[in-house]
């Protein structure tokens, strides 16, 4: 009776092919796994982040512009000032960096943006976005206010969580009838957080993201989580949430709270001085009654303002999110 076995070329031969596909289906299935804990992480944090700004009373009067000598003279306490004084009283946090020790909270000093372009790491308002500050629109709500440049400072959460903060210590405002608004003055805080510290990929769209809120008594904290492009065709109120979810299931069409948070960090997202520099009026979810009747709001990034006067049914830009 004869014995059968495998030869050794047999037993190579048959390792390295399951090596070949262990390659080549270990980093997808390691990204995969990576994506859906990133997904849960960030949920969790814009859960304790929206308890903790409730909890708060009015977000603005933290800290103060009178450290800068003009509006193009970053101030140098006030994002420290609302982190020390305000935000640490309602949410658990560790460890707190002002803007020369922000690497002690575990700010990398470059990340990678959407776009895949290496940036260094925003140190005041304005390096999220140059629009973000000294802003004059004489045609819009609050077109002679001008904005303060403020440096960031970061904080540890107990989570493990890193977070920049951005403040405007001068925030007022809040979404009502009027036909044409500015949005930075409306702009409170923003933070860009990072879920697992110092540890790589330090990638936004990964490991990090961001949060923005806007009014300053009755609060709204959005986070989106951008596609990475806008839709190819333009799209109305009425089509633009079903052409978001044919792109990807996940996605819908942004509030104006949430195209301005995109404004609000522009250079986390794109590397043109617009969200789309071919087309600056993106359409929203948000509606509001007015006295001609309901209408939708237009987020228009040429100078960060929404409007109301363009028709329901009129074609703009889509950047799709997901919540």
């Amino acid at each position: 009776m004869k014995n059968f076995a495998f030869t050794m070329a047999e037993i190579l031969l048959s390792l390295t092919i399951i090596g070949v596909v262990a390659a080549i289906t270990l980093p997808s299935l390691t990204g995969n796994i990576n994506e859906r804990t990133w997904n849960t992480q960030r949920k969790a944090l814009y859960a304790r982040m929206s308890q903790a700004i409730s909890l708060m009373p009015a977000l603005n009067g933290y800290g103060t512009t009178s450290e800068g000598t003009d509006s193009s003279d970053p101030v140098d306490t006030a994002a420290e000032t609302f982190v020390t004084g305000g935000l640490s009283k309602v949410l658990k946090i560790n460890n707190i960096c002002d803007n020369e020790h922000l690497e002690d909270c575990g700010v990398p000093t470059s990340i990678t943006n959407m776009v895949g372009t290496r940036i260094n790491t925003p140190a005041k308002l304005s390096d999220l976005n140059q629009l973000n500050v000294n802003v004059v629109n004489g045609n819009v709500q609050g077109g002679s206010y001008v904005q303060f440049d403020t440096k960031a400072a970061a904080f540890e959460t107990a989570n493990g969580e890193t977070i920049l903060a951005y403040y405007n210590p001068s925030c007022r405002g809040s979404l009502n009838t009027t036909t044409t608004t500015q949005f930075q003055p409306m702009m409170c805080a923003n933070f860009v957080y990072d879920l697992n510290g110092s540890k790589g990929p330090n990638t936004v769209g990964k490991d990090i993201g961001f949060m923005s809120v806007f009014y300053p008594s009755d609060p709204k904290l959005v986070a989106p989580y951008p596609y990475q492009r806008d839709l190819p065709e333009k799209h109305n109120y009425t089509t633009a949430n079903s052409a978001c979810t044919k792109e990807d299931p996940e996605y819908r069409a942004p509030s104006v709270e949430e195209m301005a948070s995109i404004f609000t960090n522009r250079v986390l997202v794109s590397d043109n001085v617009h969200i789309d520099p071919s087309g600056t009026i993106y359409t929203t979810t948000t509606l509001v009654a007015s006295p001609q009747g309901k209408k939708i709001w237009y987020f228009c990034t040429d100078v960060g303002y929404a409007n109301t006067w363009k028709s329901l049914t009129g074609q703009f830009a889509v950047r799709c999110v997901k919540r």
